[in-house]
């Protein structure tokens, strides 16, 4: 399955995640992120942001969204040409201090809702306990530092083969006609 990255649905969601976490650092909003991907990839046949997560020790962990915080951080090869800065600073090497929310115009209600339940479910949870949720069969199905595949993920959230061979068709069509 061919997903797309969507940095505007990235930086959204980061954003909106941020700002309704207590404990903002890094590893918890990783894995809300993978959670609320997952979720909506099976509720509505596409993750939120499209990011590749890798199967790291703690974790999934999506790989362009880290790479937005490193730039912003100062630790990247890249520089933030884009102005990252002016969304989000990171303080303590970890943790993500939002300098506003995510834009409400780039959010569907439904990507909230994930997003939301997502937090409500793991949001709480201390460091040890979601990374134990998020040590699931699609993340321990993939060797260390390698990407995690979309269909592992679908077949996580509950998805069947079938349900899966046609979403991977309907991604295809819309890839191909971008």
């Amino acid at each position: 399955m061919e997903i797309k990255f969507n940095k505007s649905k990235a930086l959204n969601s980061l954003l909106y995640v941020a700002n309704r976490l207590q404990r903002k650092d890094f590893h918890k909003i990783f894995k809300i992120l993978y959670f609320s991907d997952r979720q909506h990839l099976k509720d509505w046949g596409q993750p939120i942001t499209g990011d590749n997560y890798i199967a790291m020790d703690a974790g999934p962990v999506p790989s362009r969204i880290y790479d937005m915080l490193k730039i912003v951080r100062g630790d990247s090869y890249c520089t933030d040409s884009e102005g990252l800065g002016k969304y989000f600073t990171i303080e303590d090497w970890m943790y993500v201090r939002p300098l506003q929310d995510a834009d409400p115009a780039k959010l569907s209600k439904n990507e909230k809702d994930s997003l939301d339940e997502s937090i409500r479910k793991y949001g709480s949870l201390s460091y040890d306990e979601i990374k134990e949720k998020s040590h699931d069969i699609a993340w321990r199905s993939t060797a260390k530092d390698f990407t995690i595949q979309w269909d592992n993920i679908a077949r996580e959230a509950g998805l069947n083969s079938e349900e899966i061979s046609y979403l991977t068709e309907i991604n295809q069509l819309k890839n191909d006609l971008n």
